[in-house]
């Protein structure tokens, strides 16, 4: 059998195979290669598009996750509940009730950054598709007390940026996307601003705690989706040779004239700008954290990848000498699509391996009392059974849970309907539910009372934000609720079960027939 799926045609490329009925799994090819073809797989494509068909398209507006069936994933697990007691709670039926299933949650050295709710949107940067959306998501996550970070290249890719000797001295679009969490912010949740390799040459986090207020900044080494620097396509040459001049790697070299000449007659119509990957040493990372805090940093986290073991044992270690805030770590196969297809799908430590094993990184450090830094996990979490999982397998380390796809398609989604709805035009699969906002929404009543005469200036795709954290929390108090577990501190590993001996063996997770066995024995006699 294989694990990876759509190799050679895949709807994230726009390649389809002649004979899909057809073909051959480990290379994707169709069995009958057909002389006469005109190429609709990746392979044909490629032949004329090149590397263009490395990535997901259309590129820029679009998010793409892996299409790869892992031989363990979060699906190999279940949630345990039981009929007795409770935790955190009078075990009294009137009283131990879903709704009263607390969710914050803590982060901080000192545990004293509040979340509402144990959800971090993971960095989204300087692709189109997160411009284009991040007024609504950053006012959906403050006003539900989520935690938000402004990824990698905001600045530089800003056209209007102010840059002097070298240094970032005003960013329209960086100080647009603060105020948009700011302003709507009400004491919980954060808004992080991220760097990379470019960002920090150009002093990017240091503007941002100076000039704009912003406490928390966040230290990138990677995530699931590519252990690359970030890419965006570039539509002029203009914009090419200005990025260019900022210091980015830029392909085809926009400086060459013959390159110029062969984009003004139509050879091709993008530039890729890329950056640079970083180079991790403990020396340099905890001296990046001293300069970050005497800048006036109140928090310094630290973002990685699905890369190998060594390197998660290093994020861990390190975080931990430097006394990190939040250490998001992000499993294979994440990602919102701005990276090469396959790339996605075929490098690094998968979700469920890469998160057992952290929690025996984290145990380690523990058992030597050395100091474990709060934990978000990421890698494809999207709804509340999947954040009941991720808190539960690297408990009592994790603390919230990183997503990003599925809140930026709640908040385009919200946007969309939102806008459609205030124009008159009200999309087929919601006129059963009404004509108004009101009626379609179903927490606008609740917003509009919580916000008052702020409302009618909320982002309308806020709303659609708003609404699914609103769905992912209900759904994780009654999954707590069951199990008996009335705030996330009482989560643990004890509530999950693997459901095959290969999900045990990866996890460390009890396998379903030999759970509660001791307890068993006790109770039969």
């Amino acid at each position: 059998m294989t694990f990876s799926k759509g190799t050679n045609a895949s709807t994230a490329t726009l390649t389809k195979l002649r004979t899909p009925e057809s073909y051959c799994p480990f290379s994707g090819m169709c069995t009958t290669c057909l002389d006469g073809c005109p190429g609709f797989c990746e392979i044909g494509k490629s032949a004329v598009r090149g590397k263009e068909v490395l990535y997901p398209q259309p590129f820029g507006k679009i998010t793409s996750a892996s299409q790869k069936d892992y031989p363990v994933d979060y699906s190999h697990f279940n949630i345990m509940g039981t009929a007795v007691g409770a935790h955190g709670i009078e075990a009294d039926p009137d009283k131990a009730i879903f709704p009263a299933v607390n969710l914050e949650t803590f982060l901080g050295a000192n545990k004293d950054l509040k979340l509402n709710i144990p959800i971090v949107v993971a960095a989204m940067g300087s692709t189109n598709v997160s411009a284009e959306n991040w007024d609504h998501l950053a006012a959906g996550c403050a006003i539900s007390g989520a935690g938000i970070a402004i990824g990698e290249n905001v600045c530089a890719m800003d056209p209007n940026v102010e840059i002097k000797n070298g240094r970032v001295v005003h960013s329209p679009n960086l100080s647009r996307r603060v105020k948009d969490f700011q302003e709507w912010s009400e004491g919980a949740g954060f808004i992080a601003v991220q760097a990379n390799v470019e960002d920090t040459k150009l002093g990017v986090q240091e503007y941002a705690i100076e000039k704009l207020g912003v406490e928390a900044v966040e230290i990138k080494w990677g995530q699931g989706a590519k252990d690359i620097g970030g890419e965006v396509k570039l539509n002029s040459l203009e914009r090419a040779l200005q990025l260019k001049s900022r210091g980015y790697i830029v392909l085809p070299n926009p400086e060459d004239p013959k390159v110029q000449e062969a984009y003004k007659m139509g050879a091709f119509k993008e530039f890729e700008r890329h950056s640079r990957i970083g180079m991790v040493s403990v020396e340099s990372f905890v001296k990046r954290v001293e300069e970050l805090r005497a800048a006036g940093a109140k928090y310094v986290f630290l973002k990685t990848g699905a890369y190998r073991p060594a390197d998660l044992a290093r994020a861990v270690k390190f975080a931990s000498l430097a006394k990190i805030d939040l250490l998001t770590v992000d499993g294979a196969g994440g990602g919102t699509g701005m990276s090469p297809w396959r790339m996605m799908n075929e490098w690094g430590v998968p979700s469920v391996y890469l998160h057992s094993l952290l929690t025996q990184y984290c145990d380690k450090l523990a058992a030597k009392g050395e100091y474990v830094p709060p934990i978000a996990l990421a890698g494809g979490f999207t709804l509340e059974d999947h954040l009941f999982k991720g808190l539960a397998i690297g408990a009592p380390y994790v603390k919230a849970i990183g997503i990003a796809r599925s809140a930026l398609t709640a908040a385009m989604v919200g946007k969309n309907v939102g806008e459609m709805v205030k124009s008159g035009k009200v999309p087929a699969e919601y006129k059963k539910y009404g004509e108004t906002l009101e009626q379609i929404f179903i927490n606008t009543a609740t917003l509009k009372d919580k916000l008052g005469d702020r409302f009618d200036a909320l982002p309308v795709g806020a709303i659609g934000v708003y609404t699914y954290f609103e769905r992912l929390s209900q759904g994780l108090r009654q999954f707590m609720c069951g199990a008996r577990k009335f705030a996330l501190e009482y989560i643990d590993r004890n509530d999950l079960v693997a459901l095959t001996r290969e999900a045990a063996e990866v996890s460390g997770i009890k396998y379903v027939m030999d759970a509660d066995a001791d307890e068993v024995e006790k109770i039969l006699g």
